[in-house]
């Protein structure tokens, strides 16, 4: 087993029009805002920005994140990652009952040297630390829908 590869899926029930979720989502430079995990993005070219990130644990991820895949018909929008994680994540925007499930799948692994250091007994941590930052995601997008 790669104690540095992970598989994340957070699925997000939101109570507004899938046009409204793909808007916010797709505007990820507004994403600091809203997600309070997301400490900073910083656009390179209409492709490619730098994003940080942080949530409980007292570690920050940086990476070059660049748009492969923009299609608000099919409501995807995906992106590979490179830096102290490397992959691949996408949203996934569809109507869900009386409004939308945005359905986030994410496939990276760690690169930062501390991180893979602690990989096998950190893991259990990063994982939860993961879940507490999409949870704090969901909330914050959910007050965000609610103000545009």
């Amino acid at each position: 087993m790669d104690w540095n590869h992970y598989r994340f899926r957070s699925l997000w029930l939101l109570p507004a029009p899938p046009a409204a979720v793909y808007t916010a989502l797709e505007r990820a430079e507004d994403y600091p805002r809203w997600w309070p995990q997301v400490r900073s993005v910083t656009r390179l070219d209409a492709e490619t920005g730098v994003i940080t990130i942080r949530s409980a644990l007292p570690y920050g991820l940086t990476s070059t994140v660049r748009e492969t895949r923009r299609d608000p018909a099919a409501g995807v929008l995906e992106v590979t990652l490179s830096g102290d994680i490397d992959g691949w994540a996408r949203w996934t925007v569809l109507p869900g009952g009386p409004g939308t499930l945005a359905r986030y799948d994410q496939e990276v692994h760690v690169r930062k040297p501390l991180l893979r250091l602690l990989a096998v007994p950190g893991r259990p941590l990063f994982r939860l630390n993961h879940r507490l930052m999409m949870r704090a995601g969901r909330r914050g997008l959910l007050r965000h829908l609610r103000t545009v």
